[in-house]
């Protein structure tokens, strides 16, 4: 019996091409950063090695530690001065990125649903940005932050989709029991891994991503609809 609903956030609850993002949200950042000396395209390769740096995390640091790491290398220790600088785009000049996503009512309406029927909620995004942002994100898909039991971010979390580990360190930290848990996502390589520690899954359709070619006939899915649909079922 599920007992507790997971949502991914961009490309599930927030509607996205993940490309037409990143391509934005990048463009926004370097335009900050420039006037301070960073060349556009050095920032923009160092936070790529950041953000892998974070995906091969092995658990030993948080996400954040992981990427700050890999991206000083590259940048020197300058960038380290400048953190501040990070921190006061992601509180002003990062809500740009909005104009780079939808918004779909369904989605919050579906976490309120899962909530209504009874159902624990948290948020598994890919841990990749720092709360502020994922905070942000959550509300341009018109969601609130409380309604998440729990939210993964950067700063707190030890491993990246589409490692179960991050599956696993969720479960640990929420106590739940994997088998009475549905993850919910769109990206068939990182959300539907969650099925490997016994959960669960429904692969939501929308803004599918499948770059394997994965056969996606085995997952139950569809839109925002047939996840109500599903869900109650479930009661």
């Amino acid at each position: 019996m599920i007992k507790h609903v997971l949502f991914d956030l961009d490309g599930t609850l927030l509607p996205m091409d993940q490309d037409e993002f990143t391509k934005g949200y990048f463009q926004i950042l370097c335009k900050k950063m420039l006037p301070y000396g960073y060349d556009p395209n050095i920032l923009s390769g160092a936070i790529w090695k950041g953000t892998g740096a974070m995906v091969a995390n092995d658990g030993s640091v948080t996400n954040e530690e992981a990427f700050w790491i890999a991206f000083s290398k590259l940048l020197g220790n300058r960038v380290l001065e400048h953190r501040y600088l990070f921190e006061e785009f992601y509180a002003n000049e990062f809500d740009g990125g909005q104009v780079f996503c939808g918004c779909n009512p369904l989605a919050a309406e579906t976490v309120a649903f899962a909530r209504e029927k009874g159902f624990s909620v948290a948020l598994a995004t890919n841990p990749l940005f720092p709360r502020i942002a994922t905070e942000k994100r959550i509300r341009w898909a018109g969601c609130n932050v409380e309604d998440f039991e729990l939210i993964t971010c950067y700063e707190d979390s030890s491993h990246c989709k589409p490692n179960p580990d991050y599956y696993r360190e969720v479960l640990e930290r929420l106590d739940w029991k994997p088998e009475e848990c549905l993850m919910v996502g769109n990206d068939v390589t990182e959300d539907m891994v969650a099925a490997t520690v016994g959960m669960q899954v429904f692969l939501l359709t929308d803004c599918l991503i499948n770059k394997e070619h994965a056969d996606i006939s085995v997952y139950p899915q569809g839109g925002f609809a047939e996840l109500q649909q599903y869900l109650g079922a479930c009661q």
